[in-house]
């Protein structure tokens, strides 16, 4: 039986060990997405590590590129490729960019992702295309709340519902940091539920952490007819390093050497 909190474990190990690395990246946002991947790909998803461009697999679109760490560790936890590569995170000629960059052609990464707001469009895209074509594939498109105050978001939003996108799913981090604070105070964003709803999306509203619920929400999800789904996943910005929780400090801070003990034990 898989163990789905001890590969999120993993996942959040092997995030923290390529930042140090790396001296540089996006830390917060990465861990505390790491319990919504993991049920993604480990649980829920159609997808295969053997053949990465199998034409019918779900697809994951990451819009908060800057969290890509989570994505990278991931996809080496789930075999797309040797997680000893996790390493070469943000090195030259890597295949591990800063941000997702399709150009390397890393198994598994199906965007360039990095200039906010545009992902939701692009997992659009991706999800009427399969409708079109009469295809199985899901789309899976996961966004930032900051990312929420972008208007090309609500455009996207707008046509889903209109063509009745209903194999697209949106996952909002709703950590309630951005890299110059709360959401609410930098520019409220709430009530966020209420603006989905008129856009006339399917909400579904879970602890961002708790697998069961991520679980559940995702087959509901699966089962919606006639509208796309967004997820409002409360999480905890940096979750696992309690000396880092809910801080906005650590959006694009990397722990030194020093820290890296203390908070990879900190994760048991």
């Amino acid at each position: 039986m898989i163990d789905l909190k001890e590969i999120a474990r993993h996942i959040r190990e092997l995030i923290l060990t390529a930042l140090v690395e790396a001296s540089s990246g996006h830390t917060g946002g990465s861990l505390d997405l790491a319990d919504i991947f993991t049920v993604l790909y480990f649980n829920h998803m159609r997808h295969n590590p053997r053949h990465p461009d199998w034409e019918d697999r779900d697809k994951v679109v990451l819009s908060i590129g800057h969290t890509a760490p989570v994505l990278y560790a991931t996809l080496a936890v789930a075999g797309y490729f040797p997680e000893e590569e996790m390493m070469t995170l943000r090195k030259l000629g890597s295949r591990l960019q800063g941000h997702p960059s399709y150009e390397f052609r890393l198994p598994g990464l199906e965007t360039c992702s990095g200039s906010l707001g545009q992902g939701l469009g692009v997992a659009l895209g991706m999800a009427l295309a399969a409708k079109m074509d009469g295809k199985p594939n899901r789309v899976f498109c996961i966004m930032g709340d900051g990312e929420q105050q972008e208007g090309s978001v609500w455009e996207s939003a707008m046509a889903a519902a209109h063509h009745k996108v209903d194999n697209l799913c949106a996952i909002i981090d709703r950590n309630r940091l951005q890299i110059d604070g709360n959401t609410e105070n930098v520019m409220a964003i709430d009530p966020l539920r209420d603006k989905w709803v008129a856009f006339g999306w399917h909400i579904i509203e879970i602890d961002g952490h708790d697998m069961s619920q991520i679980k559940m929400a995702l087959e509901l999800a699966d089962q919606e007819t006639g509208r796309p789904t967004v997820i409002i996943a409360d999480t905890i910005m940096g979750k696992g390093v309690k000396s880092i929780e809910d801080n906005n400090q650590w959006h694009g801070k990397v722990p030194s050497k020093e820290q890296i003990k203390e908070f990879l034990y900190e994760l048991y």
